[in-house]
Protein backbone atom coordinates (compact mmCIF):
# COMPACT_ATOMS: atom_id res chain seq x y z
CA UNK A 1 0.00 0.00 0.00
CA UNK A 2 2.88 2.56 0.68
CA UNK A 3 4.00 1.74 -2.22
CA UNK A 4 1.42 2.91 -4.55
CA UNK A 5 1.07 6.44 -2.29
CA UNK A 6 5.13 6.99 -3.17
CA UNK A 7 4.01 6.10 -6.71
CA UNK A 8 1.27 8.53 -6.86
CA UNK A 9 3.25 11.29 -4.89
CA UNK A 10 5.88 10.81 -8.00
CA UNK A 11 2.83 11.94 -10.43
CA UNK A 12 2.34 14.97 -8.90
CA UNK A 13 5.80 16.10 -8.26
CA UNK A 14 6.08 19.34 -9.89
CA UNK A 15 7.31 19.65 -13.49
CA UNK A 16 11.05 20.27 -11.74
CA UNK A 17 11.07 17.82 -9.53
CA UNK A 18 9.73 15.49 -12.43
CA UNK A 19 12.10 16.35 -14.54
CA UNK A 20 15.15 15.40 -12.39
CA UNK A 21 13.66 12.07 -11.24
CA UNK A 22 13.37 11.26 -14.21
CA UNK A 23 16.78 11.77 -15.63
CA UNK A 24 18.23 9.79 -12.62
CA UNK A 25 15.79 7.05 -12.73
CA UNK A 26 15.41 7.37 -16.80
CA UNK A 27 14.71 3.79 -18.15
CA UNK A 28 15.08 4.08 -22.04
CA UNK A 29 12.67 2.49 -25.04
CA UNK A 30 14.48 0.17 -26.95
CA UNK A 31 15.80 1.24 -29.93
CA UNK A 32 13.53 0.82 -33.15
CA UNK A 33 15.15 -2.29 -34.94
CA UNK A 34 15.75 -0.92 -38.77
CA UNK A 35 13.46 -3.31 -40.85
CA UNK A 36 14.36 -2.18 -44.19
CA UNK A 37 15.77 0.53 -47.00
CA UNK A 38 13.96 0.97 -49.64
CA UNK A 39 15.27 2.48 -53.28
CA UNK A 40 13.15 4.11 -55.83
CA UNK A 41 13.64 4.39 -59.56
CA UNK A 42 10.96 6.13 -61.72
CA UNK A 43 11.80 6.00 -65.76
CA UNK A 44 9.74 8.55 -67.89
CA UNK A 45 9.47 7.31 -72.02
CA UNK A 46 10.59 9.58 -75.08
CA UNK A 47 11.78 13.41 -74.09
CA UNK A 48 11.83 14.38 -77.39
CA UNK A 49 12.03 17.87 -79.01
CA UNK A 50 9.66 18.38 -82.30
CA UNK A 51 10.39 21.45 -84.48
CA UNK A 52 7.60 23.31 -82.73
CA UNK A 53 8.95 23.00 -79.26
CA UNK A 54 12.25 24.45 -80.29
CA UNK A 55 11.32 27.88 -79.40
CA UNK A 56 8.47 27.08 -76.90
CA UNK A 57 9.00 27.85 -73.08
CA UNK A 58 10.65 24.43 -71.36
CA UNK A 59 9.95 25.24 -67.83
CA UNK A 60 6.71 24.06 -68.59
CA UNK A 61 7.35 21.02 -70.20
CA UNK A 62 7.89 18.28 -67.04
CA UNK A 63 7.36 20.74 -64.14
CA UNK A 64 3.84 18.70 -62.90
CA UNK A 65 6.18 15.70 -62.55
CA UNK A 66 7.94 16.92 -59.81
CA UNK A 67 6.11 15.27 -57.21
CA UNK A 68 7.30 11.62 -58.67
CA UNK A 69 10.78 13.12 -59.33
CA UNK A 70 11.43 14.10 -55.57
CA UNK A 71 9.73 10.69 -54.41
CA UNK A 72 12.86 9.26 -55.96
CA UNK A 73 15.85 8.34 -56.00
CA UNK A 74 17.06 7.64 -59.59
CA UNK A 75 14.96 9.20 -62.49
CA UNK A 76 15.25 8.13 -65.44
CA UNK A 77 14.78 9.84 -69.04
CA UNK A 78 14.61 8.23 -72.74
CA UNK A 79 16.84 11.42 -74.23
CA UNK A 80 15.46 10.68 -77.69
CA UNK A 81 17.61 13.39 -79.73
CA UNK A 82 21.39 14.33 -80.37
CA UNK A 83 23.09 17.86 -79.49
CA UNK A 84 24.49 18.09 -82.71
CA UNK A 85 24.66 22.26 -82.44
CA UNK A 86 22.95 24.45 -84.54
CA UNK A 87 21.05 24.27 -87.01
CA UNK A 88 18.89 23.18 -84.23
CA UNK A 89 16.14 20.93 -86.31
CA UNK A 90 13.21 18.43 -85.10
CA UNK A 91 11.60 15.40 -87.11
CA UNK A 92 13.02 13.61 -88.73
CA UNK A 93 17.10 14.84 -87.81
CA UNK A 94 16.76 15.77 -84.32
CA UNK A 95 19.51 18.10 -82.53
CA UNK A 96 18.23 19.85 -79.81
CA UNK A 97 19.45 22.64 -77.89
CA UNK A 98 21.97 22.18 -75.22
CA UNK A 99 19.77 24.47 -72.73
CA UNK A 100 17.11 21.52 -73.59
CA UNK A 101 19.04 18.59 -71.70
CA UNK A 102 20.18 21.24 -69.23
CA UNK A 103 16.87 21.62 -68.36
CA UNK A 104 15.47 17.91 -67.88
CA UNK A 105 18.98 17.80 -65.60
CA UNK A 106 18.20 20.74 -63.47
CA UNK A 107 13.91 19.18 -63.17
CA UNK A 108 15.86 16.30 -61.21
CA UNK A 109 16.46 13.71 -63.70
CA UNK A 110 20.05 12.17 -63.09
CA UNK A 111 20.53 8.81 -65.39
CA UNK A 112 19.15 9.58 -68.96
CA UNK A 113 19.34 6.96 -71.89
CA UNK A 114 20.77 7.69 -75.00
CA UNK A 115 20.51 3.90 -77.48
CA UNK A 116 17.69 5.16 -79.45
CA UNK A 117 16.83 5.46 -83.28
CA UNK A 118 17.37 9.17 -83.30
CA UNK A 119 20.99 9.34 -80.97
CA UNK A 120 23.07 9.46 -84.21
CA UNK A 121 20.80 11.78 -86.44
CA UNK A 122 23.73 14.12 -86.47
CA UNK A 123 26.30 11.19 -87.22
CA UNK A 124 29.67 10.39 -85.28
CA UNK A 125 30.65 14.10 -84.35
CA UNK A 126 26.86 14.51 -82.58
CA UNK A 127 27.12 11.90 -80.65
CA UNK A 128 30.72 12.57 -79.58
CA UNK A 129 29.47 16.10 -78.79
CA UNK A 130 25.70 14.76 -77.06
CA UNK A 131 27.87 12.31 -74.73
CA UNK A 132 30.60 15.20 -74.19
CA UNK A 133 27.54 17.66 -72.58
CA UNK A 134 26.32 14.52 -70.73
CA UNK A 135 29.17 13.86 -69.26
CA UNK A 136 31.48 17.51 -68.95
CA UNK A 137 28.86 19.57 -68.78
CA UNK A 138 26.16 18.41 -66.90
CA UNK A 139 27.76 15.44 -65.16
CA UNK A 140 24.96 13.41 -65.66
CA UNK A 141 25.34 9.67 -65.79
CA UNK A 142 24.20 7.77 -68.99
CA UNK A 143 23.93 4.48 -70.38
CA UNK A 144 23.58 2.77 -73.98
CA UNK A 145 26.74 2.74 -75.17
CA UNK A 146 29.57 0.58 -75.16
CA UNK A 147 28.02 -2.49 -74.15
CA UNK A 148 28.64 -1.52 -70.91
CA UNK A 149 25.83 -1.85 -67.38
CA UNK A 150 25.63 1.25 -65.82
CA UNK A 151 25.62 0.80 -61.80
CA UNK A 152 23.83 2.47 -59.44
CA UNK A 153 24.22 2.22 -55.85
CA UNK A 154 22.30 3.52 -52.68
CA UNK A 155 21.81 1.86 -49.38
CA UNK A 156 23.76 -1.18 -49.82
CA UNK A 157 21.44 -1.64 -52.89
CA UNK A 158 23.01 -2.05 -56.63
CA UNK A 159 20.89 -1.84 -59.48
CA UNK A 160 22.12 -2.13 -63.20
CA UNK A 161 20.53 -0.55 -66.37
CA UNK A 162 20.87 -1.96 -69.55
CA UNK A 163 20.07 0.41 -72.33
CA UNK A 164 19.97 -0.92 -76.34
CA UNK A 165 17.66 -0.11 -79.13
CA UNK A 166 16.68 -1.31 -82.54
CA UNK A 167 18.47 0.53 -84.64
CA UNK A 168 19.88 3.61 -85.66
CA UNK A 169 17.65 4.73 -88.60
CA UNK A 170 19.69 3.09 -91.50
CA UNK A 171 23.07 4.40 -90.25
CA UNK A 172 25.63 2.34 -91.24
CA UNK A 173 27.42 -0.35 -87.89
CA UNK A 174 30.87 0.03 -86.64
CA UNK A 175 30.38 3.98 -85.20
CA UNK A 176 32.39 4.56 -82.41
CA UNK A 177 31.46 5.06 -79.47
CA UNK A 178 28.83 2.17 -80.09
CA UNK A 179 25.30 2.75 -79.44
CA UNK A 180 24.07 -0.93 -78.20
CA UNK A 181 21.92 -2.84 -80.67
CA UNK A 182 19.94 -5.60 -80.50
CA UNK A 183 22.38 -7.89 -80.67
CA UNK A 184 21.38 -10.92 -78.46
CA UNK A 185 25.25 -12.76 -77.28
CA UNK A 186 26.23 -8.41 -76.27
CA UNK A 187 23.12 -8.39 -74.80
CA UNK A 188 23.65 -11.62 -72.72
CA UNK A 189 27.37 -10.39 -72.11
CA UNK A 190 25.75 -7.38 -70.99
CA UNK A 191 23.45 -8.39 -68.39
CA UNK A 192 26.54 -11.06 -67.06
CA UNK A 193 28.36 -8.63 -66.66
CA UNK A 194 26.27 -6.59 -64.54
CA UNK A 195 25.48 -9.27 -62.12
CA UNK A 196 29.32 -9.92 -62.39
CA UNK A 197 29.83 -6.16 -60.50
CA UNK A 198 27.60 -6.99 -58.14
CA UNK A 199 23.72 -6.16 -59.30
CA UNK A 200 21.53 -6.60 -56.59
CA UNK A 201 18.98 -6.35 -59.71
CA UNK A 202 19.02 -5.70 -63.44
CA UNK A 203 16.38 -3.72 -64.69
CA UNK A 204 16.29 -3.94 -69.24
CA UNK A 205 15.47 -0.90 -71.15
CA UNK A 206 15.30 -1.90 -74.76
CA UNK A 207 14.00 0.79 -77.24
CA UNK A 208 11.95 -1.36 -79.62
CA UNK A 209 8.21 -2.34 -81.22
CA UNK A 210 6.29 -1.09 -83.62
CA UNK A 211 5.35 2.92 -83.47
CA UNK A 212 1.63 3.72 -82.70
CA UNK A 213 0.60 0.22 -81.96
CA UNK A 214 -1.23 -0.30 -78.52
CA UNK A 215 -0.39 -3.64 -78.12
CA UNK A 216 3.36 -5.62 -77.84
CA UNK A 217 4.64 -7.15 -81.63
CA UNK A 218 5.68 -10.85 -81.80
CA UNK A 219 9.31 -10.08 -81.75
CA UNK A 220 9.09 -7.87 -78.42
CA UNK A 221 7.73 -10.76 -77.05
CA UNK A 222 10.71 -13.07 -78.24
CA UNK A 223 12.94 -10.88 -77.17
CA UNK A 224 11.34 -10.28 -74.08
CA UNK A 225 11.20 -14.34 -72.93
CA UNK A 226 15.14 -14.02 -74.01
CA UNK A 227 16.12 -10.85 -71.47
CA UNK A 228 14.13 -12.77 -68.32
CA UNK A 229 16.37 -15.77 -69.72
CA UNK A 230 19.02 -13.70 -69.08
CA UNK A 231 17.90 -13.58 -65.08
CA UNK A 232 17.06 -9.51 -65.97
CA UNK A 233 14.16 -8.13 -62.85
CA UNK A 234 12.05 -5.88 -64.48
CA UNK A 235 11.80 -4.61 -68.40
CA UNK A 236 10.44 -1.09 -69.50
CA UNK A 237 10.63 -0.57 -73.29
CA UNK A 238 9.54 3.10 -75.20
CA UNK A 239 9.83 3.51 -78.95
CA UNK A 240 6.43 2.98 -80.08
CA UNK A 241 5.24 6.69 -79.27
CA UNK A 242 2.34 5.25 -77.48
CA UNK A 243 1.79 2.84 -74.51
CA UNK A 244 1.78 -0.64 -74.60
CA UNK A 245 0.05 -3.71 -72.59
CA UNK A 246 1.46 -4.87 -69.66
CA UNK A 247 2.73 -8.14 -68.58
CA UNK A 248 5.07 -10.57 -66.28
CA UNK A 249 6.63 -13.62 -67.37
CA UNK A 250 7.70 -15.95 -64.45
CA UNK A 251 7.16 -13.60 -62.79
CA UNK A 252 9.15 -10.61 -64.17
CA UNK A 253 7.11 -7.42 -64.63
CA UNK A 254 6.91 -6.27 -68.36
CA UNK A 255 6.15 -2.97 -69.77
CA UNK A 256 6.61 -2.98 -73.74
CA UNK A 257 6.05 0.76 -74.24
CA UNK A 258 5.74 3.86 -71.84
CA UNK A 259 5.09 6.29 -74.85
CA UNK A 260 6.06 9.56 -74.93
CA UNK A 261 7.10 12.06 -72.04
CA UNK A 262 6.74 15.24 -73.79
CA UNK A 263 6.59 15.66 -77.63
CA UNK A 264 4.72 17.60 -80.44
CA UNK A 265 2.67 14.75 -81.34
CA UNK A 266 -0.74 14.63 -82.10
CA UNK A 267 -1.77 11.33 -83.78
CA UNK A 268 -4.41 8.96 -81.87
CA UNK A 269 -3.11 8.12 -79.01
CA UNK A 270 0.50 9.71 -78.90
CA UNK A 271 -0.15 12.23 -76.26
CA UNK A 272 -1.14 10.01 -73.48
CA UNK A 273 1.84 8.27 -71.81
CA UNK A 274 2.89 6.68 -68.89
CA UNK A 275 5.61 6.46 -65.83
CA UNK A 276 6.77 3.93 -63.72
CA UNK A 277 8.34 3.77 -60.36
CA UNK A 278 10.05 0.60 -59.54
CA UNK A 279 10.85 0.30 -56.05
CA UNK A 280 13.77 -1.85 -54.51
CA UNK A 281 13.49 -3.38 -50.73
CA UNK A 282 16.59 -4.53 -48.89
CA UNK A 283 15.55 -5.97 -45.61
CA UNK A 284 18.09 -5.28 -42.67
CA UNK A 285 17.50 -8.23 -40.32
CA UNK A 286 16.22 -10.95 -42.04
CA UNK A 287 18.26 -10.44 -45.11
CA UNK A 288 18.00 -10.18 -49.03
CA UNK A 289 16.49 -8.41 -51.51
CA UNK A 290 13.23 -8.03 -53.46
CA UNK A 291 11.49 -5.57 -56.05
CA UNK A 292 8.28 -4.62 -55.44
CA UNK A 293 5.20 -4.30 -57.83
CA UNK A 294 5.63 -1.44 -60.27
CA UNK A 295 3.81 1.64 -59.81
CA UNK A 296 2.17 3.02 -63.04
CA UNK A 297 1.40 6.64 -63.25
CA UNK A 298 -0.72 7.90 -66.73
CA UNK A 299 0.46 11.35 -68.38
CA UNK A 300 -0.92 13.17 -70.50
CA UNK A 301 0.51 15.63 -72.95
CA UNK A 302 -0.96 18.83 -73.44
CA UNK A 303 0.05 21.08 -76.05
CA UNK A 304 0.20 24.98 -76.69
CA UNK A 305 -2.74 26.98 -76.15
CA UNK A 306 -4.92 24.00 -74.65
CA UNK A 307 -4.08 24.33 -70.93
CA UNK A 308 -1.18 26.36 -70.70
CA UNK A 309 0.87 28.48 -73.54
CA UNK A 310 3.65 25.73 -74.17
CA UNK A 311 3.79 22.30 -73.80
CA UNK A 312 3.13 20.33 -70.02
CA UNK A 313 3.23 17.06 -69.35
CA UNK A 314 0.22 16.39 -66.92
CA UNK A 315 -0.46 13.75 -64.61
CA UNK A 316 -3.91 12.38 -65.24
CA UNK A 317 -5.35 11.67 -62.02
CA UNK A 318 -4.28 15.07 -60.85
CA UNK A 319 -5.95 16.95 -63.09
CA UNK A 320 -8.92 14.01 -63.79
CA UNK A 321 -11.75 16.99 -61.94
CA UNK A 322 -10.25 20.07 -63.21
CA UNK A 323 -12.10 20.50 -66.99
CA UNK A 324 -12.66 23.94 -65.89
CA UNK A 325 -8.88 25.05 -65.99
CA UNK A 326 -8.56 23.99 -69.76
CA UNK A 327 -8.39 26.32 -72.06
CA UNK A 328 -9.83 24.62 -74.48
CA UNK A 329 -11.65 22.33 -72.31
CA UNK A 330 -12.48 19.92 -75.40
CA UNK A 331 -8.67 18.37 -74.79
CA UNK A 332 -9.89 17.65 -71.44
CA UNK A 333 -12.31 15.25 -72.87
CA UNK A 334 -9.80 14.22 -75.43
CA UNK A 335 -7.67 13.29 -72.69
CA UNK A 336 -10.14 11.00 -70.29
CA UNK A 337 -11.43 9.32 -74.13
CA UNK A 338 -7.36 8.41 -74.94
CA UNK A 339 -7.43 7.38 -71.68
CA UNK A 340 -10.59 4.80 -71.55
CA UNK A 341 -9.37 3.85 -75.23
CA UNK A 342 -5.72 2.78 -73.86
CA UNK A 343 -6.73 1.14 -71.12
CA UNK A 344 -9.24 -0.81 -72.63
CA UNK A 345 -7.17 -1.98 -75.65
CA UNK A 346 -4.17 -2.94 -73.26
CA UNK A 347 -5.82 -3.68 -70.14
CA UNK A 348 -3.67 -1.51 -67.82
CA UNK A 349 -6.19 -1.30 -64.52
CA UNK A 350 -8.39 -3.22 -65.93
Amino acid sequence: MKRISLLFACVLLPLAGWGQLSSRYRVPFPKALPVADTVSLLVIGDVMMHRGQIAADYSCFLRDLAPLVEQADFRVANMEFSLGGEPYTGYPCFSAPDAYARYVKDLGFNVFLVANNHIFDRGEAGLRRTLCIYRDSLQVPYTGIGAKPLLLEKKGLRIALVNFTYGLNGHVRGEQPRVNRMDGETVRKTIEDARSEGAHFVIALPHWGEEYRLRHSPEQETWAEFLVACGVDAIVGAHPHVVQDTTHIRGVPVLYSLGNAVSNMSAPNTRLELAVTLRFVRDLVQGGQRMLEPELTFLWCTLPGKLTASYATIRVQEWATRRSEWLIPSDYDNMLETLARVRRETGIGQ
